[in-house]
This record gives C-alpha cells, structure tokens and sequence, in this order.
C-alpha cells in the first residue's frame, strides 16, 4: 500500500521535514500494509487490498485517548490501515485522560506511558475500575529536552547537558543559561546572561511521568524536596511557583518552545515532536560519558537493558510493565539515558460492554500491523522500533482478544511472518537496530567538543540516516528470558544513506554534514576544515527549513504560457476588426 495519499494532509497536519518524508516512502517501499485474513477476507500478503465491501463487513470502529508522546505514529498507523477497512479514532489527550476512560468504559482501548498507579497524587482513584484489561508495548522512544537558546539571532543547534543539569534546570536550582554548570558541560562553551523557562505539562502526562520516574531514580536529592514527595508524578509541580510555564499537550509544549517568545525555553517531549519541527534537542550525558541524543539507534541501544516484569501472568496491574534502572544506568556509549516505551491498554473480559466479535477483530489486526510492519515508521517518525521480546509479548496479549472471543481470527501471526525492522524472523534474537548503531564522535566525550553539527536531525551518530547503512556486531547478543539483551555492543559500519547534498558535504555525501571523528569539525567539499569556534552556533532561527509550496508559482507560470501564446492571435484580429471598421 502506497504511503502517497496520506502524505498532504500529515504534512500539514505534522510539518514533516523532507529527510522525514523520503525516510517514511523508503519504508512505506519496505514495511507494506500487510493484514492477516479476518473474516474470511484474505489480503495479498505485499501490500493487497481486500474489497471494500468484505473488508468493511470485518470490522467496526474502535476508539481510543490517551498519550500524546505516542500520537503521532499512532496517527500515522491509523492512516495505513484505513483502507483496508480498519477504523480507528484517536484522540490523545493525555496519558491519565486515557487511563480514566478505560476505567469509565468510554473508550475500546487507551495508550500510557506508565501502567495505573493504583491512587494518583491527589488521592483519587488510579485504577481500570473493575474492567478487566492487559498493557501491551506499543512504541519505543527518546524523551528529549528540546530548547530555544539564540545567542548573536542564532539558535543553538548544539547545546550538551548532565542529567545533574537538567534536573536542577528543571527544579529551578538553576535559572540561567550562563550558569556555570552549563558551560562545563559545553566543554568551556559560555551562553548568555538568559533566565531559563522551563515548559512542562499541565496536564495529567505519561510524558511527565517517565520523565519524573527517571528524576526520582537518578537524582533523589534535587527531585524530592523540590516535588515535597517520592517517586513519580504524571502531574508537574508547579504550585507556588513562578518561572514555570505549563502546557497541555506535547505539541502546545513543542509550539512554545519554538514559539516567537520562546528565546530562553527548555520542555521535554517525545523525539518525533523536535524531529518533525526541524528543531534541536540537548544532547544528554550517559554513565560512559558521552552525549547523546535519542535517536532510534541510541534508544535501541538503552532498550536492551530494560526489563519486563513477567513475574506473574495472572496480575494484569504488573504483567509486561517496564523495569528501566538497566536503561538509565547503561554503560554503552551509544546510549540515550531517558528511553522508555508506552503500552496500549485493551480490554481482555469476555463480557466486556463495550467489545463486539468486529471490535475485536479490528484491534486486533490494528495490533498486528501496529507492531510489525507499522514499526518500519517509527524511526522516521523520531520513535525506536519495539525489539523482538517486546513484540513476542504483544503477541500474547492479542491472544486474549481470541481467548475471549474465539470468534476472533488469529492465525498467521507470527515472529516469522512480522515484517519489523529490529530483527529478522529466521534468526529474532539479533537486535539489527542496535547493531547498526553507530558509536558516538569523539568530540561527543565528555571534556572534549562540543561537535559542530546539529541536533534533531534523526541521523545515526555517524551523520547517516541508517537507510542504506551496514554494521557487524562484534557481541554474541542474546535475549535472556527476561527481556534484557547482552552483548559487547562492538559496532562498525558504512553509511551509505541520506538525501541531498548540502553546502559543506563531503562530495556524493546525501546527508549531514561531515564531521572529523577527532574533533567535530565540520568538512567542506575540498576537504577543508570549518573552524570549531564558527561551528558551535550551527544554524539561524529559521523555523520552518520546508521549501516553499510551489503550487501557485506553477499557476502563474501557466498563465503566463497561455498569454504568450493566445495574446498574438488575440491582438491581431483585434486589428483585423479595427480596420475594417474603419
């Protein structure tokens, strides 16, 4: 199925960058819409469509909210899947608005970043209120820590902070962005005397959640006095307080901080949100001691570290949640501290009041194209594809849709039929994401830098977008029983991807600029370095790097043929009459 005639209305809707739209065609290439047959009606496996009218007689519209950090892919699956005849309705909202009307039986499924906490921070009920239910991973991804910071009508493209930083940034331990703490991260780079505006969520938000569930694990001591508690909060605290903008919505977040006041502003939200908006994101220091940021590969790489508590099929509240202390503490040097997963939430009683056999079917084929084929857009999208052990387990809870309806159609979902990019289906234990991941420059190592290129550009840390590129693993990696990954994580590889040249490419280079592996700097096309002083401000306030639509320019230049060609003949007999007149 051809990505084509949903590409107008998601640019307008997403503003995808160009790299982003040529990223989602090569995988719409490779990661057709492929269903299993439901209901009798059997779909050509690259890519068919069923007729509509059999297709349509399958299913019936399913309706979910729920969290905004998964929203966009989200959308972008439920635009695949429509016509083969699948109808879903999303509408975000908000991690705690999804779990809410799960438990009020106003929606077929939700989306969340954490699973139900039992009772929320204001004492009332966090619960599926007696609704039967099972969490299901659905997308992995980066919580990035997107700014606006000119210096000179600059923006800072570049900008590198310690996950110290950015907990006392975001505690308002400190308010300045020539603090310096921020410079020492920035390996003696100074900013300007500039107030600091954090941008968080004012609503009930997964996003703040694994935000504040990493504050409260790594830095204890910042966190808890400033929060007046411990652990998590879906909430952020900002009573009493000034300084602090809230938001509702990660993209009302992202639209501020790029905002025309937005100069001085720092929020978190999901990668997609900076990556489709052309804007940096800060480069945050992992335990080997280098800066990231959190691109697919980097949270490929995190991910194999995390865990899934399996520990009792039987408790819906635990079963598959994530366990992220791996993920925050890895040691690899490719690796994006803050990465995490959302879960889908769905209704697994046979009784439930709401579901129906056609329900059913729809999410459960929704499910399946979700995980498999619809992981093949996670990457352009600025998401991580979810890895074998996390489909595997999906898998087992779309058995409960059959389970509770064995008129439910199941059959030919496999590993070796699912067409996801993180692995193969003759050989699933290999995570070929996390083996394509390239290591990071040295100019990213703490104490050396800061490398002179841009953040937000979804590129492997080499400066390739990963569509064309080849690595070895040098680890025996494998999947323990547990969902973790191990492995020496030793990576080589070619970039051979990317789109147009660009001024200061290398030549024949379709991508990032190049960068010495040294030192950062930029390399021209005659082999030149540009100065590391001049490379620090990468890129000017342009907001919006989309060229300009050339529709109406292509209507005035038809005008103009057709005068030129209609205007002679039109003045001659013009003339011709004036004559004879006369």
């Amino acid at each position: 199925m051809s990505l084509t005639p949903f590409l107008p209305s998601l640019r307008s809707r997403l503003r995808l960058r160009p790299q982003a739209r040529r990223l989602l065609l090569g995988a719409t290439v490779l990661g057709v819409v492929a269903l299993p047959a439901a209901a009798g009606t059997a779909l050509a496996a690259e890519g068919g469509q069923a007729p509509a009218s059999a297709a349509r007689a399958a299913y019936t519209t399913i309706e979910g909210t729920g969290s905004t950090w998964s929203e966009l892919i989200v959308q972008q699956w439920i635009a695949d899947v429509d016509a083969n005849g699948l109808k879903v309705v999303y509408t975000g909202g908000g991690s705690t608005k999804g779990r809410k009307d799960f438990s009020q039986n106003s929606v077929d499924f939700a989306i969340s970043e954490i699973p139900y906490q039992g009772e929320d921070e204001n004492g009332q009920s966090d619960t599926s209120n007696g609704r039967d239910f099972a969490y299901l991973p659905i997308v992995a991804g980066g919580t990035a820590f997107t700014y606006h910071l000119e210096v000179g009508g600059e923006l800072v493209r570049n900008l590198r902070l310690s996950g110290e930083t950015i907990a006392k940034i975001f505690t308002q331990e400190i308010t300045n962005w020539n603090d310096p703490q921020i410079t020492a991260d920035n390996n003696g780079r100074s900013f300007p005397d500039k107030a600091i505006i954090p941008v968080v969520r004012s609503d009930g938000s997964g996003t703040t959640a694994q935000f504040t569930a990493w504050l409260d694990k790594q830095y204890p001591s910042l966190w808890r006095p400033f929060a007046g508690r411990s652990g998590l909060t879906s909430f952020y605290p900002r009573e009493g307080r000034t300084g602090i903008v809230g938001q509702s919505g990660s993209d009302q977040v992202m639209n501020t901080v790029a905002g025309f006041a937005g100069d001085g502003m720092i929020g978190y939200v999901e990668y997609a949100y900076p990556v489709n908006k052309d804007y940096p994101v800060v480069k945050v220091l992992n335990k080997a001691g280098y800066y990231v940021e959190p691109t697919q590969y980097n949270v490929a790489v995190a991910l194999t570290k995390a865990k899934i508590d399996k520990s009792d099929p039987s408790n819906p509240s635990t079963y598959l949640t994530q366990i992220l202390d791996g993920v925050y503490n890895n040691a690899d040097p490719r690796a994006y501290p803050v990465s995490s997963y959302s879960y889908m939430i769905i209704p697994t009683g046979a009784d439930d009041q709401r579901m129906t056999t056609s329900k059913r079917q729809t999410l459960a084929d929704f499910l399946f194209y979700s995980l498999c084929s619809g992981q093949t857009k996670a990457g352009p999208y600025g998401y991580s594809p979810l890895p074998v052990n996390l489909v595997k387990a999906g898998f087992e809870q779309i058995g409960r849709l059959a389970a509770a309806d064995p008129d439910v159609d199941i059959k030919n979902r496999d590993i070796a039929s699912c067409n996801n990019p993180t692995f193969d289906g003759k050989n699933p234990n290999r995570n070929l994401l996390a083996e394509i991941a390239e290591q990071p420059p040295a100019c990213d190592k703490q104490g050396e830098g800061p490398c002179g290129t841009s953040t937000g550009q979804n590129t492997n840390n080499g400066g390739g977008d990963g569509s064309g590129e080849t690595g070895t693993d040098g680890g025996d990696d494998t999947t323990s029983g547990d969902g973790t990954t191990s492995g020496d994580g030793t990576t080589t590889g070619t970039d051979t991807g990317g789109g147009p040249s660009a001024p200061g490419n290398a030549p024949g280079d379709g991508g990032a600029p190049v960068v010495d592996p040294e030192t950062g700097a930029v390399v021209t096309t005659d082999g030149s370095v540009v100065s590391g002083d001049t490379a620090v401000f990468a890129s000017s306030t342009t907001l919006d790097r989309d060229p300009p639509d050339s529709g109406a320019f292509g209507l005035v230049a038809a005008v103009e043929l057709l005068a030129l060609v209609l205007l002679p003949g039109l003045l001659v007999a013009y003339y011709r009459r004036r004559a004879a007149g006369a």
